[in-house]
């Protein structure tokens, strides 16, 4: 195992993309709202995960309930999303295995290349991408989801619980309006650990909705 003389560090990045059909005439036009953001979550010195911290994730990684159940209480209430503004209550998502397959790839990809990116590594790990950089909504339509209206992709790094990586999430404004966008109806999360890699913890949302 490697251990690495450095900070231990949290990191969020989002992003939203968004795909509209053209009215009556079959044609769509693609319009992104590209929220990119990147913060230090914590100065503590850098540790490695305990037995007791691997196994609590690795058990909620598997859990769909309780990683629904998080996003949608944060969507049950009237948020404010910084300077973003304020969003009203909204429906709840539902899970979807063709955006959980997308965030997991991803996750998956950025634990192993070490990288940190809503790009792929463009290595082995990169799937979709196959010796490029993938892109976010590439990885999304390749594991199936696709004819969609409405896509966006949250990421974290470091984050050692459910409960501190949705704080930082609704900290941040771009991912708060993600995880409060009203067009949204579906969402994968998925959870990777690499306690080698510089973050150890890698999270990732893929939110989507279906046109029609």
């Amino acid at each position: 195992m490697i251990k690495l003389n450095l900070k231990n560090k949290s990191y969020l990045l989002s992003i939203t993309f968004l795909l509209f059909s053209g009215c009556g005439g079959g044609s769509s036009s693609l319009n992104g709202d590209n929220n990119t953001v990147s913060l230090n979550h914590s100065e503590s010195n850098f540790k490695e995960l305990s037995a007791e911290e691997q196994e609590t994730l690795t058990l909620l990684s598997t859990n769909q309930q309780a990683l629904l159940d998080a996003i949608n209480m944060e969507r049950s209430q009237t948020r404010t999303c910084g300077n973003k503004g304020t969003f009203g209550p909204v429906h709840a998502l539902t899970w979807n295995p063709s955006l959980y397959a997308s965030a997991l790839e991803h996750a998956t990809d950025l634990a192993i290349s070490d990288t940190f990116s809503h790009d792929g590594s463009g290595t082995e790990s990169d799937i979709t991408g196959d010796g490029r950089t993938s892109k976010f909504y590439e990885r999304i339509v390749a594991n199936g989801y696709s004819n969609y209206y409405s896509i966006g992709e949250n990421i974290a790094g470091g984050q050692r619980s459910l409960t501190q990586v949705m704080h930082d999430w609704m900290a941040s404004p771009g991912h708060c309006v993600n995880i409060m966008k009203s067009t949204y109806t579906e969402v994968g999360i998925a959870i990777v650990i690499n306690q080698s890699s510089t973050y150890q913890i890698y999270w990732t949302q893929n939110f989507g909705s279906k046109q029609g």
